[in-house]
């Protein structure tokens, strides 16, 4: 209690901001709402009931597990690679430090957008590539078919991970002594056994901080989803995230959405709690 004044202010900010909304969320899923969001009184659990009588509802929690791994899997691939080059010397390395921030640091819309308008099977750039090279008789519609788009959204959702991820794990790396590489090296360890061993030990805590956040913006990546997949029909092409679209936008049905947006919040608490448990990453490093 004596230190209550001093957290005080963070508490009534984490209720503020946190607590309240996610908690006015939950209340939000049991009430009756018209399609102009009027309250129309309790409505009890039957907007669940309705959620999973949605016969494509296990289709769609498929989509998003592929989803959510093949992003964050490998965007950690990746930026772990980056990160171990620009963690050396040479010349020019400032200047490629700031081009990786660029995907970053520009709209995820205008991003995601261009994309979109490159592989376009009629006036796309990189469809006119390929089949100016012969690789196609004609434009290949890679946004317009539900496969082929969710793997142009995984990989434009990768592209804009990469930035963060990268420099979280750059940061990590920084962070580990040098003496450690040397002692590897006097004991005769090769460059994969140091950084197996040695290095990427070090890095549980930055890579948990990149998987946790990545997984959060993977659940969150309606702006990518949208753009490329947003006009297939049906829910083929559809994470648990662009569903709650769909149910505002197309069928005007915002209590169900309500109900969908409390489960997509829990699937991201257990899977982070999961990976938390499973990996342990503030468990110390043994010497």
């Amino acid at each position: 209690m004596a230190a209550l004044p001093w957290i005080g202010p963070s508490l009534v900010l984490i209720a503020a901001i946190v607590a309240f909304p996610a908690l006015y969320m939950v209340w939000t899923s049991t009430r009756k709402l018209s399609a102009y969001g009027e309250d129309r009184g309790a409505g009890g659990l039957e907007n669940y009931r309705a959620l999973f009588g949605i016969s494509e509802l296990g289709a769609v929690l498929v989509h998003t597990v592929i989803w959510v791994v093949a992003v964050v899997g490998i965007t950690l691939l990746i930026s772990a690679a980056l990160a171990q080059f620009l963690n050396k010397d040479f010349p020019g390395r400032t200047a490629v430090r700031m081009a990786i921030l660029v995907p970053w640091a520009a709209s995820v819309v205008m991003t995601t957008s261009i994309f979109y308008y490159l592989l376009d099977p009629d006036v796309g750039i990189a469809n006119r590539l390929l089949v100016d090279l012969g690789l196609l008789d004609r434009g290949y519609g890679f946004t317009k078919q539900p496969t082929p788009a969710f793997l142009v959204a995984i990989l434009v959702a990768v592209f804009v991970s990469i930035p963060f991820t990268t420099y979280t794990i750059l940061a990590g790396l920084q962070a580990i002594p040098a003496e450690i590489d040397e002692a590897g090296r006097i004991d005769g360890a090769g460059a994969w056994q140091r950084y197996r061993y040695l290095v990427l030990p070090q890095l549980r805590s930055a890579i948990a901080v990149a998987t946790i956040i990545n997984i959060i913006n993977a659940f969150n990546s309606l702006p990518i989803l949208q753009v490329i997949t947003g006009s297939i029909a049906g829910f083929s092409a559809d994470t648990t995230t662009t569903l709650t679209f769909k149910l505002i936008r197309q069928n005007q049905h915002i209590d169900t959405a309500a109900a969908m947006s409390v489960f997509n919040f829990a699937l991201i608490i257990v899977i982070i709690a999961i990976y938390v448990k499973v990996i342990k990453p503030t468990r110390q490093v043994d010497g």
